[in-house]
C-alpha cells in the first residue's frame, strides 16, 4: 500500500544504525605514545590540582559522568571537578540546555554556572586543565587524543544524519575546538566531526593538536 504524502509526514523518524569503525592501529599507537609522554610530564600538575581541589572545596577530586561514545555505547568521562557538589544533579538541566542548540542556528554557548564554580574553577576551565584527567580515558581506550568531542546529549537527542559522529572514538580535542568552537552552530559542529571522520589521518591529528594548544593559550572568548 502506497502512503500519501500527508501520511508519510507524520511517521516517526527512525534513527539509522551507527557504523562502528575500527580504531586504526596507527591511531591507537599515537594515543598510547601521547599518553606515555604527557602523563609523566603532567603528573606534578595533576597532583597539584588534585590537592588544590581538596583544599578549597568539599567533595571528590574528579567529576565522572556518562557520555555517548564509540558506536553509540556509553562510557564514563573523567574530569577535574570545578564546581561545588550540588544537592540535585545538574545533568538534566545541562542536557536540556545543549539540546536546545540542536533545533536552532544559534552559536553554541556553555551554560552559565559561574556561581557554582569552586575558587579557581574558572581558571581550570579557561586553560582546559580540568580536561587533563581524560588522558586516563585515552589510556583505557574509550577515548582518543583527537576525535569528536563527547557532549551531554543522548542518542535520541540527535538527528539520524548526526549519528555519524559516533563512528569513531570521541576525543579530548577535535576539529571543532580549533575551528571556531563557540562561534559555530550545533550543525556546523557535527559537519566538522563528519569531515574529520571522512579524512582520518595522522597528519590531521597532529595539525589539530597543534592548533588546540594555540587556542587554549590564546583564545578564551567562551
Amino acid at each position: 500500500m502506497i502512503l500519501q504524502e500527508k501520511e508519510r509526514a507524520i511517521l516517526p523518524v527512525v534513527a539509522l544504525p551507527i557504523q562502528r569503525r575500527p580504531n586504526p592501529p596507527w591511531k591507537r599507537l599515537f594515543d598510547l605514545c601521547g599518553v606515555a609522554v604527557l602523563l609523566p610530564a603532567l603528573s606534578p600538575l595533576l597532583m597539584l590540582v588534585a590537592c588544590y581541589i581538596k583544599v578549597v572545596s568539599r567533595g571528590p577530586v574528579f567529576f565522572v559522568q556518562s557520555r555517548v561514545g564509540h558506536g553509540g555505547g556509553d562510557f564514563r568521562i573523567i574530569k577535574f571537578r570545578t564546581m561545588h557538589v550540588p544537592s540535585v544533579s545538574r545533568d538534566a538541566r545541562h542536557r536540556d540546555f545543549v539540546a536546545g542548540y540542536t533545533q536552532t542556528d544559534s552559536q553554541i554557548r556553555k551554560p552559565n554556572y559561574k556561581a557554582d564554580l569552586i575558587r579557581g574553577g574558572n581558571l581550570l576551565r579557561k586553560f582546559s586543565i580540568d580536561e587533563l584527567p581524560q588522558l586516563f580515558n585515552v589510556l583505557i581506550g574509550n577515548m582518543s587524543l583527537v576525535g569528536p568531542r563527547p557532549d551531554v546529549l543522548r542518542i535520541e537527542d540527535y538527528q539520524p544524519w548526526q549519528l555519524r559522529r559516533f563512528e569513531v572514538l570521541p576525543g579530548m580535542t577535535g576539529l571543532w575546538q580549533c575551528s571556531g568552537k563557540n562561534r559555530l552552530t550545533f550543525d556546523q559542529m557535527v559537519h566538522l566531526d563528519i569531515e574529520y571522520i571522512d579524512s582520518l589521518a595522522l597528519s590531521q591529528d597532529l595539525q589539530i593538536i597543534a592548533k588546540t594548544v594555540r587556542v587554549v593559550l590564546c583564545d578564551h572568548d567562551d
